[in-house]
């Protein structure tokens, strides 16, 4: 008898955003199928696939630390991601370790990738022009919490602003069916989900691609049919706001009023600079319209400061919008030129320790915002999905709806009277007792609790 020789263990390294992550859980789904054994520990194989990130500088060092540790350690390195997308051959010519290199549209070749590796062969996967994005058959292992998934609706972008290499790295707009995206999450939630994260370059911009116009209220309306219990949007640009995606908000119960807006900046002249000149008229007609269609709505936005040729009174400009619409969480970055991008060449920069000092006035303006805003949920019981489970004094970690996971704040909680514990991933009805500028602390309401509230109701 002859034995079959068995498939040699892959590991991956996973870095940037969730997109990268469904990339990399595509990637591991295609190589278990293969009969590939795969691991997330580096040290359990001699080939690592590293799927990288290239969005900003601070980001492009580290995936390049990352393949220089691994390689120094003697493994065999498959580079994926943006890093290949935007450096290509470079990387196989500085990486003698680098037996290949495979772009953003192009993952889904991995396990045809690796033969030819094992096979003494050098590979360039990468497609000049990315087009692929996916459906609900491609094989696909999790690698993250069971309870939270995220789900790709569409990738690239058809915006070019001046700050930003993402088309250049992930190309333009590629929309998956509606039917695909409810097929997929039809699965998730037969593997127990209990949040799903409906991810792409711009949300609100879905489906205008492929049917002509935007279909992100429709998409909605046909997620409220699967059985998970909430769904979180990333990301909502502001001119995809409109009245019928606002009401598929309002009106779908388990899509969750949580609205992560990246306006970037408020003042028209600097929104110019950046190539959004669209957004200058809209973002406080537009916040208003939110908050009196959606009253409970979760509001988050990332900011960017030091953009070529801000002046104080830009700056100041922003610190008023911020002071005046009250967002609940806010991201503050300072401008980054990247190497390809319009802003890159811009004049007028802005003193680096100017931008920072003035990041750090919106964080100051910003703090007790999110303290006040947090302090409106005390007295409220809401549900929490426990991702953590402390055995020592029986605390539980968890995050309520308005809370986006790795992004914002989180719920500590105590057991409830009746002493309940809660496994991670279920989702447990939680009396919120504190609050303070980033998370809350409550209580698991029990039984007990939820019969005597009951009466008090009537």
């Amino acid at each position: 008898m002859t034995s079959t020789p068995t498939k040699p263990k892959v590991a991956f390294a996973h870095l940037g955003c969730e997109k990268n992550r469904v990339d990399t859980e595509h990637m591991v789904g295609l190589l278990a199928e293969a009969g590939y054994g795969v691991s997330t520990d580096e040290r359990d194989a001699a080939v690592v696939v590293v799927n990288t990130c290239s969005f900003i500088q601070d980001a492009r060092e580290e995936s390049v630390r990352i393949l220089v540790g691994l390689a120094e350690q003697g493994k065999e390195l498959i580079i994926a991601g943006c890093l290949a997308q935007h450096f290509q051959e470079e990387l196989l010519e500085s990486i003698p370790e680098a037996k290949a290199i495979v772009g953003t549209g192009d993952y889904q070749h991995i396990v045809d990738v690796l033969q030819r590796v094992e096979a003494g062969e050098r590979v360039n996967q990468v497609s000049a022009v990315p087009t692929f994005v996916g459906d609900e058959h491609l094989p696909r292992q999790r690698t993250t919490d069971q309870a939270v998934a995220f789900l790709k609706v569409a990738e690239g972008c058809d915006y070019r602003c001046a700050f930003c290499i993402i088309p250049k790295l992930r190309g333009d707009q590629r929309s998956r069916p509606i039917e695909s995206i409810v097929a997929e999450a039809h699965q998730l939630a037969e593997q127990g989900v209990q949040e799903l994260i409906l991810i792409s370059q711009i949300t609100t911009n879905y489906g205008l691609d492929l049917y002509g116009k935007p279909k992100l209220a429709e998409l909605l309306r046909a997620l409220g049919e699967v059985e998970i219990p909430w769904i979180r949007v990333h990301y909502a640009y502001p001119t995809g706001l409109t009245p019928d995606v606002l009401a598929a908000y309002r009106e779908v119960p388990n899509v969750v009023p949580y609205l992560d807006l990246p306006l970037q900046h408020s003042h028209p002249e600097v929104l110019r600079a950046m190539n959004r000149p669209w957004q200058a008229d809209v973002n406080d007609r537009l916040l208003d319209q939110i908050r009196e269609q959606l009253p409970d709505a979760v509001l988050r936005t990332t900011l960017i400061v030091g953009f070529p040729g801000e002046t104080e009174k830009h700056f100041q400009h922003l610190m008023g919008f911020l002071e005046h619409q009250r967002f609940d969480h806010v991201g503050v970055f300072t401008f980054s030129p990247e190497d390809g991008t319009a802003a890159a060449d811009l004049p007028d920069r802005v003193d680096p320790e100017v931008a920072q000092a003035r990041k750090d006035a919106l964080m100051a303006l910003q703090q007790p915002i999110s303290a006040e805003r947090n302090s409106r949920w005390v007295g409220r019981t809401v549900d929490v999905l426990i991702e953590q489970h402390n055995p020592q004094n029986g605390e539980m970690i968890g995050r309520c709806a308005r809370f986006a996971p790795e992004v914002d704040g989180e719920v500590r909680v105590q057991p409830g009277d009746d002493g309940q514990q809660a496994a991670p991933g279920s989702l447990v009805p939680v009396e919120i007792t504190g609050a303070d500028i980033y998370d809350l602390s409550g209580r698991v309401v029990g039984a007990r609790a939820m019969v005597a509230a009951a009466r008090r109701q009537g």
